[in-house]
């Protein structure tokens, strides 16, 4: 859908809740999205609120409840993620359909909630694993399209981030590759053997997780926050073919054509440019129209931070100290 036909259907009244990094993120593309009206910000941290508000030039608040009384059709819950639950239900309560930051909560229980509560009131809802929508993710899944998938191998890897707290790298990072790896293989993860370490941290920093889905695929991710540089990348054997991308740099490239003498032909795959924010809020606008089913379900979500914890519970991880685990910031 071009953006010129976006524009000529009525505009969705659009407000954020929680304006953190991520937030902030999505107030800003939203005030520049057509088809999108950016109706304003809620947050109970008065000077962050106003500091965003002056920036993007919106309208701030600090509850749920005054934002959905200035008259939003959405919200994207970008608040910290213990209170997802509590505020996504507010929110379809109201009749609003909303995009909730990944992950969807902190326990299954409360995203079942979630997914249950949109259900009974015919609202979308959207989890915002946003990674889905990095265009080189896009073209190593164009790649892969029709194959027999063999193996998955995402590395995910970066210092350790200032703003965390009372996490660790599977629910903050692994989460995004166990999304992907039931996109690419659009499957589910059946079985896990996960190997987790606090190194330096209170939380763990090192993941070394070992998946198999239910489709026969086998997967494996290495995560930690000890490495000084980010990188992102994910490796796909399929029987025909093995492709490379980085979803940094966003180069992909494709290994085929293999010969008896062990020589093989090599190619560069197109990657389209897109901020992958302003197409996952794109597709958030098509999904409340009823154009195009929810691009990341709620189903979706319940089944990543179902695998991050089920990778949590085993012997030697590092529990929460309070029952659900609790996550500083979302995104």
């Amino acid at each position: 859908m071009g953006e010129s036909t976006a524009v000529e259907k009525a505009p969705i009244r659009v407000g954020v809740i929680g304006v953190g990094v991520m937030g902030y993120n999505h107030a800003r593309v939203l005030s520049d999205l057509p088809g999108a009206i950016m109706v304003g910000i809620a947050d109970p941290d008065e000077a962050q609120r106003g500091k965003v508000a002056a920036m993007l030039g919106c309208t701030a608040v600090a509850s749920t409840e005054e934002l959905i009384a200035l008259g939003v059709d959405a919200l994207v819950v970008a608040a910290p993620t213990h209170l997802h639950h509590d505020v996504a239900l507010a929110a379809i309560a109201a009749g609003k359909h909303v995009l909730v930051e990944k992950p969807i909560a902190p326990t299954v229980a409360e995203a079942e909630a979630i997914v249950a509560a949109a259900k009974a009131k015919g609202v979308a809802l959207m989890v915002g694993h946003v990674e889905r929508f990095n265009p080189a993710v896009e073209a190593v899944k164009n790649a892969i399209r029709g194959e027999e998938i063999l193996s998955i191998g995402i590395t995910r890897v970066g210092p350790f981030p200032p703003r965390m707290s009372n996490v660790g790298v599977v629910i903050d990072l692994a989460v995004h590759d166990i999304d992907l790896i039931c996109h690419f293989t659009g499957s589910q993860i059946s079985e896990v053997q996960p190997q987790v370490k606090a190194a330096v941290a209170d939380r763990e920093d090192i993941a070394l997780l070992q998946f198999r889905t239910a489709n026969g695929v086998l997967a494996h991710i290495n995560t930690n926050w000890l490495t000084p540089f980010k990188a992102r990348t994910v490796q796909v054997a399929t029987r025909n073919k093995y492709v490379t991308g980085d979803l940094l740099t966003r180069q992909v490239t494709e290994c085929f054509d293999y010969k008896p003498d062990g020589s093989y032909s090599m190619r560069h795959l197109p990657v389209a440019y897109a901020e992958p924010l302003r197409v996952e809020l794109t597709r958030f606008l098509e999904a409340i129209r009823g154009e195009k089913a929810p691009a990341v379900t709620g189903e979706d979500g319940v089944a990543a931070i179902a695998t991050a914890i089920r990778c949590l519970d085993v012997p030697g991880s590092v529990k929460p100290e309070a029952a659900p685990l609790r996550i500083a910031a979302a995104g």
